[in-house]
């Protein structure tokens, strides 16, 4: 039987905790050989402008333990062995993790956690689910069409949000398509916003049937945006902004400007954004999203 060896394991401090990181040089990414430690240095990079996105909101994650070529899994349950340092709070019957700092964010990240999935509600101090505070449209385009048929959707929803007095924040997913993100005061049940983001998905595919798509159907996909407005029933969750994604490519879901999307509607360069884009990215505009907290 071939002799068992512990990983590497690195002793870093992390906010004032003292952590175990384990197979620093492990690939994760094989086609860029983008390694678990890049992956942990993003993380740490990004979590001044992460944190507060995903602060008070249950943390879904999902964890590639031998890289993004091999199997994933959907983790929401608080880690076997998880450190009594980390918040946790229990909602129908799970009980999940809080992420409220810098230590906590790369305690999960540590186990291979690529992707934070959150929903778009909270919970109070004493663990009581808050109305959701967010409004979120996903926007998934069926081959052949792409990001710039998004781009185009996009602009058609921020002119009727606008109506309704609505601003919406773009964000690239990471993946095929985008998210588009409305502030909400927290007055509407996760009925009913999900209910108006159907009402919006099926106006939107009245006016615009060849570009815009409500319902889930796969076979009517092709060529059309898909509205996803499901991801606000209070069950789902969406990846994060500022969340690399579990693809071939390191990508992240990256917060955009108006100006970025209008371009992309009009056939100008509009791709997703590699996780090493994002630190000159937030050099130059900051946190595009900051008014949604």
């Amino acid at each position: 039987m071939a002799e068992r060896h512990d990983p590497e394991i690195t002793r870093v401090d992390v906010g004032g905790r003292t952590m175990k990181l384990s197979s620093l040089s492990k690939v994760m990414y094989p086609s860029t050989e983008t390694t678990k430690g890049e992956v942990l240095n993003y993380y740490v990079s990004i979590a001044p402008i992460l944190l507060p996105h995903i602060a008070a909101r249950p943390v879904t994650r999902v964890r590639w333990p031998h890289g993004v070529a091999d199997q994933s899994f959907f983790e929401k349950n608080l880690p076997s062995g998880a450190p009594s340092w980390l918040p946790r709070v229990r909602v129908d019957d799970v009980t999940y993790p809080l992420v409220d700092d810098i230590a906590q964010l790369v305690y999960l990240v540590n186990l291979n956690s690529l992707e934070i999935h959150v929903p778009q509600w909270t919970v109070t101090e004493d663990g009581e689910r808050e109305n959701p505070n967010r409004l979120v449209i996903d926007l998934d385009p069926g081959s052949p069409a792409g990001l710039k048929e998004c781009a185009q959707v996009a602009l058609l929803l921020r002119t009727r949000l606008d109506a309704l007095g609505l601003e919406l924040f773009p964000v690239t997913s990471g993946s095929k398509g985008m998210q588009l993100y409305a502030s909400l005061g927290g007055d509407l049940t996760s009925d009913q916003v999900r209910d108006l983001a159907q009402q919006l998905a099926q106006e939107m595919t009245k006016k615009h049937p060849d570009l815009v798509l409500w319902r889930m159907t796969k076979s009517l996909r092709p060529g059309k945006v898909f509205l996803d407005w499901s991801q606000n029933v209070a069950a789902k969750t969406t990846i994060s902004p500022y969340s690399l994604r579990g693809r071939e490519l390191p990508c992240v879901a990256a917060p955009r400007t108006w100006d970025e999307v209008e371009a992309g509607a009009e056939g100008e360069r509009f791709e997703q954004m590699m996780f090493d884009d994002m630190p000159e990215r937030l050099e130059t505009h900051g946190d595009l999203i900051a008014d949604l907290l």
